[in-house]
């Protein structure tokens, strides 16, 4: 089984997540791509972590990092968030960022903290589910935006 470590900013502890993913389901290409992303703290687009491979030395096709991204996703070891511009970025599941993002320029900043972390699932809902992320992001208009129309 893969082990993710995850930090619980509630209590400041270390958390180490098991997921149904063994070892043995992961292809060296999606080990290659967890690696990449884990390397950065930002999100990555797919065509930035093609870039970033290749620069290392990692030679993968473009339509072969979004088909293995596609599956590290439907596997539960990363996510991905679509931008109002079409792109789409990669992070894996144990960061805990959450984003407002302008609908007209598509600008994004990080906020800070977690709105939601105190949120508890019910606890009849843990036994049927494994929680692995949540996603929270805000839509609106930036500063710049803003003022443009007004």
């Amino acid at each position: 089984m893969i082990r993710m470590i995850r930090y619980d900013q509630k209590y400041g502890t270390k958390k180490i997540l098991k997921t149904m993913v063994t070892k043995s389901d992961i292809t060296k290409r999606q080990e290659q791509l967890l690696e990449e992303l884990n390397k950065y703290e930002d999100e990555l687009s797919g065509q930035e972590l093609h870039r970033q491979l290749i620069e290392s030395g990692k030679l993968m096709g473009l339509s072969t990092v979004y088909r293995n991204l596609q599956i590290l996703i439907k596997q539960g070891l990363i996510r991905s968030r679509h931008l109002p511009t079409g792109e789409v970025l990669y992070t894996p599941v144990d960061r805990d960022f959450h984003h407002l993002t302008c609908v007209q320029c598509g600008e994004t900043s990080k906020m800070e903290g977690c709105p939601i972390k105190d949120i508890h699932t019910p606890k009849e809902n843990t036994r049927k589910f494994q929680l692995l992320f949540h996603q929270l992001e805000y839509f609106g208009l930036c500063q710049n935006c803003y003022q443009a129309q007004n």
